[in-house]
């Protein structure tokens, strides 16, 4: 596997310095907005170049993306990531995806049943069609060189930065009082560490991870320019959005595995067919999709059409005035039907836990090699290769 630094993909816009004011709410929003469509376009460009040339250059397009362990995976890891990483492994993306073990006790006092959870997972991506041969899998714990990194990339943040992230920022608000942990408020950076230790230069992300992904790129060249007098030792890495809408969980909340709320892979067809028929929907016969005033209807026709590859709104011109029940069965039959090979194939792999052992052995010893090779690198630019 290479581990030189890919070459660098021409999508960056040039960044200017203005005198700083206080903004208006009006403004931020303006701001957010602008940043969000800037992010989205270059976005679209890096996708069609991917298509044109990831075959030929793979590690041009090297990719970093991953999961915590926290519970099993579910739909709404399924449609928004899961199947991208597939369809950019099979267009020769260089991928590695990283199991982030140790993140999680970062709002957590304990990992929980995480053995079964990091097997869990590597069980769904194989199932789902990642190919070990193409796509590093490895965990967090078992990468020391990669977290060795998170030391010199703390230098380059301060604690005003990290408290600004919106993840850090929303755990201190529901916290009800609770100390923040130094794992949570470093968490960013341990996410740049994941992403800058094996040289990934896109990362998919939903809208509310672009501070996260902004962060990283200020480690990467702030390290170029304080460390490495100006070389490019690290790329600053583009952001890939996602295509698929913030997805709501059956209770019309925020798609959670704590809440309980989530349709998982591994549901059988009975347990998915009692979860959505236990889902939120509204008293109104006719299925519209309104996702601002029938948010949950909206979700369940939005799931549908993601399977079915078909827009929501021709989802709900179909049910009419089938109503809820209606509705709910569609939803039904097109997750079952299109979850039926991941779930024979799951249970198939199952069957052989010293595959999917061998399959993180591997993988783990692959990212080894990036890490020790890339914390070296690190050592010599600042002078302590002793």
């Amino acid at each position: 596997m290479s581990t030189t630094t890919p070459t660098a993909i021409t999508t960056s816009t040039a960044v200017t310095t203005a005198p700083v004011t206080t903004p208006s709410a009006a403004t931020v929003h303006d701001d957010e907005c602008g940043t969000y469509a800037v992010a989205r376009d270059r976005s679209a460009v890096l996708d069609a170049l991917i298509d044109e040339h990831a075959a030929e250059d793979p590690a041009r397009f090297r990719m970093l993306t991953g999961d915590r362990p926290t519970g099993p995976l579910h739909i709404g890891h399924y449609l928004a990531s899961l199947r991208n990483r597939v369809r950019l492994q099979d267009k020769g993306v260089e991928t590695f995806v990283v199991i982030a073990d140790f993140q999680v006790i970062t709002d957590r006092d304990s990992v929980g049943e995480i053995g079964a959870n990091v097997r869990g997972l590597v069980l769904d991506y194989l199932a789902a069609g990642l190919d070990p041969e193409r796509t590093t899998i490895f965990t967090h714990s078992a990468v020391p060189a990669l977290n060795q990194l998170m030391l010199p990339f703390l230098s380059l943040v301060t604690d005003a930065e990290l408290r600004r992230n919106p993840t850090v920022k929303d755990e201190l608000t529901l916290s009800d009082g609770r100390p923040l942990s130094g794992l949570l408020l470093t968490y960013p950076v341990h996410q740049a560490a994941d992403i800058l230790f094996c040289h990934s230069r896109i990362v998919p992300v939903g809208r509310d991870q672009l501070p996260h992904l902004e962060l990283t790129r200020a480690v990467a060249r702030r390290f170029n320019s304080r460390y490495a007098a100006g070389h490019s030792v690290f790329p600053e890495p583009e952001a890939l959005l996602s295509e698929v809408p913030l997805l709501l969980g059956t209770d019309g909340t925020k798609m959670s595995k704590s809440k309980g709320n989530v349709i998982n892979l591994r549901d059988t067809a009975d347990e998915t067919a009692d979860r959505i028929r236990a889902a939120r929907t509204d008293s109104e016969r006719r299925i519209t999709f309104d996702p601002n005033g029938r948010p949950a209807v909206a979700n369940l026709l939005t799931i549908a059409g993601l399977l079915l590859e078909e827009a929501p709104e021709s989802v709900a011109e179909r049910i009419g005035d089938g109503g809820a029940q209606a509705l709910k069965r569609v939803v039904t039959d097109a997750v079952n039907e299109s979850l039926a090979g991941h779930r024979a194939r799951r249970a198939d792999l199952a069957r052989d836990p010293a595959y999917v052992t061998s399959v993180l052995h591997e993988g783990n010893a692959r990212a080894n090699d990036v890490a020790d090779r890339t914390l070296a690198t690190v050592r010599a630019v600042m002078g302590m290769s002793y």
